[in-house]
């Protein structure tokens, strides 16, 4: 398995990704891990950005894993959540991603979970 670390956020980075919306966000990423045969390290959804840690089969294209996850949250949660279809998209194009080892693996997990204490 490899793991990736996955960072990409809303269209325009709008805030919007609270409450309701960051629930079932974080449902749908699950959904999306278990039918790929992935297994989610880390997760970190900030009311303007997402941060994944995946561990994916080698053979799986890293653009794939990005687009799998990107394209059924955005699908999923605008057909839930009216408001977000006065945004052209839900996503940006762009994402970070970067290849993780077994040693960099607990740093970007460490990194990840205190996410919300870099911004207070």
């Amino acid at each position: 398995m490899v793991n990736y670390h996955v960072v990409f956020c809303p269209k325009y980075r709008r805030q919007i990704l609270v409450g309701a919306i960051k629930k079932r966000c974080r449902e749908v990423f699950g959904d999306v891990a278990r039918d790929n045969g992935w297994e989610i390290i880390s997760t970190e959804i900030m009311p303007d950005h997402v941060h994944l840690f995946v561990s994916a089969d080698p053979k799986t294209k890293p653009y794939m894993v990005v687009k799998r996850f990107k394209g059924r949250t955005s699908r999923a949660l605008r057909q839930e959540f009216p408001e977000l279809l006065k945004m052209p998209t839900l996503w940006t194009h762009s994402y970070f991603l970067s290849t993780a080892g077994n040693i960099s693996a607990s740093a970007i997990k460490k990194y990840i979970e205190q996410q919300w204490n870099v911004i207070k």
